[in-house]
């Protein structure tokens, strides 16, 4: 489990194809020494889990699973990325719930100054519109952010010069792919209102409008 409250800005040392996956190294000014292997470390928002490391840098495995879902099949050597360590009990809990498994592939379609902020709007693909809420929380390539407004599948974001510092949202441009989280308590609500028929819903979900009023969340 993660916070989204990035810890380092890692970039990636090297990307090897292995039997059709890929195993990655990552260089990161992070504090390895409690890292053990089998640990999880969020890179650009993507739970990895750490199979060798050393003083600056970690190498993990990346499954084809990953790869489809995620922006990381396009990852380049030298590519600035977000890193975070997983968070411990005694953690401060500066962000939102982020389990690292990512959701889908957004777009970045705005960019501009705002203030001493930088305004952005990310389109999400719109089959994760419905677990997107205005001031509701996002995780976009591991950050923990809040969202202003929200238009269709359209969100919204302003990044403060802090954040815009520590992580890797200075090489965001218009077309920038970006990594989505949702947040992780709209996933379960919605397989809560499907009760028993949870079982019957194949890849579309059977919620909608009809289906709340008859089962008594609407009247």
């Amino acid at each position: 489990m993660f916070t989204g409250i990035i810890e380092s800005l890692g970039k990636v040392e090297s990307i090897q194809n292995i039997g059709g996956d890929v195993r990655l190294r990552i260089q990161t000014d992070l504090d390895m020494s409690d890292v053990h292997l089998g640990d999880s470390i969020a890179t650009n928002g993507i739970c990895l889990t750490v199979i060798d490391f050393g003083r600056n840098w970690y190498a993990a495995d990346v499954s084809r699973e990953s790869l489809n879902r995620t922006t990381l099949e396009h990852w380049k050597a030298g590519q600035a990325v977000n890193v975070e360590k997983a968070m411990l009990p005694t953690t401060r809990f500066g962000g939102h719930i982020v389990s690292g498994h990512v959701d889908a592939v957004g777009e970045i379609t705005v960019v501009r100054s705002d203030a001493r902020s930088i305004y952005f709007e990310v389109t999400a693909p719109k089959e994760i519109a419905r677990y997107l809420a205005e001031k509701g929380s996002v995780t976009v390539d591991g950050i923990s952010l809040t969202i202003n407004h929200l238009r269709g599948n359209i969100l919204s974001l302003n990044l403060i010069p802090h954040t815009a510092d520590r992580t890797n949202i200075g090489t965001w441009k218009t077309g920038t792919k970006v990594n989505l989280e949702v947040d992780v308590l709209a996933r379960y609500i919605e397989r809560l209102l499907l009760g028993d028929k949870a079982a019957e819903t194949t890849e579309q979900s059977k919620i909608s409008l009809d289906f709340l009023a008859e089962n008594g969340f609407l009247k």
